[in-house]
């Protein structure tokens, strides 16, 4: 089991659950030193105190908040151990709410809750399967590193997570950043749809980070001395190019059916976009596909038709000449 980060208990009315917090996720990033590039000496970042330019050591730093210019007043750790607070050491479940309210950009880091004992199995249990038969999630309360924070519990596969999330007033109001008003046809509309249906999958178990495996062969081939791999083709867009949406959505989609190994013919959206009768019913395929003939007849009429005046005004014209 990973080191637990923290160790205090779920209050839940008067239920006490002892558990440790054990990170829910692990960091494959990879990470680089500074270095001097003359000698590759590791360059260290030194705690320089600003009014006598000299090193201070861990022991010697505090933790102070400039009250007005000029005024610093200093807290110690124990001050903020001895807060009246009641999620001090706790996890304080204060209300429950449907899971399909929360929205997922107030949800920061995630962990897990490990039952601390034999003592906590029995509660633990208790709210592990009231969590699994509700639709809900438990809001809870809880302090750590220096703050309250604002948490949810769920249950992922018999385990109960904490999310820590942001309080309401850290969440930007996006409104500011949304594009003017613009006019979407519902075709367009029914495109992405029909993409979206294409690209759907069951879950996310096949992707990976391509990047940090890009970063590894680049760190492979430079400790062996053997040329850098050589970058991924591709033509780049101009920030400012203008795209045929509806071009764009239909190419998508033939390429969706492709990747899918499915037949590449009527990839169009506008073949597979059933049309509606009045009243709102789908109109049976057999009766789309036969208009879908007819129109393309007229048009092969409409073009031969074409062809035949303009021949019919070459030989016209020859004839004149000839006279």
């Amino acid at each position: 089991m990973p080191r637990p980060l923290w160790a205090g208990a779920i209050s839940f009315g008067l239920v006490t659950i002892p558990v440790k917090i054990v990170s829910a996720t692990e960091d494959h990033d990879v990470h680089f030193h500074r270095v001097h590039l003359a000698d590759m000496g590791r360059v260290r970042t030194r705690k320089v105190c600003e009014l006598d330019d000299q090193v201070v050591s861990q022991d010697e730093i505090g933790k102070g908040y400039e009250v007005s210019t000029g005024e610093t007043v200093t807290v110690t750790d124990e001050e903020l151990e001895q807060m009246p607070l009641p999620t001090a050491k706790a996890i304080e479940i204060v209300a429950f709410i449907d899971a399909g309210s929360i929205d997922p950009v107030r949800i920061s880091d995630s962990y897990y809750l490990a039952a601390d004992g034999q003592v906590a199995a029995k509660p633990y249990t208790l709210l592990r399967k009231a969590l699994e038969r509700s639709s809900k999630v438990a809001v809870a309360k809880f302090a750590w590193h220096g703050r309250e924070r604002l948490g949810l519990l769920r249950i992922r596969e018999g385990a109960i997570v904490l999310h820590s999330m942001k309080w309401p007033d850290e969440v930007r109001n996006p409104q500011e950043l949304a594009p003017r008003a613009v006019e979407v046809g519902e075709e367009e509309i029914e495109q992405a749809l029909q993409l979206a249906d294409r690209m759907t999958i069951e879950d996310l178990a096949g992707f990976h980070d391509e990047y940090r495996q890009a970063l590894e062969d680049i760190i492979a081939a430079k400790s062996e001395g053997k040329p850098l791999p050589s970058p991924a083709g591709g033509e780049e867009k101009g920030k400012g190019e203008v795209v045929d949406l509806m071009a764009a959505l239909n190419a998508s989609v033939k390429a969706a059916k492709d990747s899918r190994g499915e037949d590449g013919e009527d990839a169009t959206v506008h073949e597979m976009r059933p049309a509606k009768k009045a009243g709102g019913r789908t109109a049976p395929a057999k009766k789309k596909a036969a208009s879908s003939k007819t129109a393309a007849a007229k048009k092969t009429t409409a073009r031969s038709s074409s062809a035949k005046k303009a021949t019919g005004r070459k030989t016209a014209a020859k004839k004149r000449s000839a006279s």
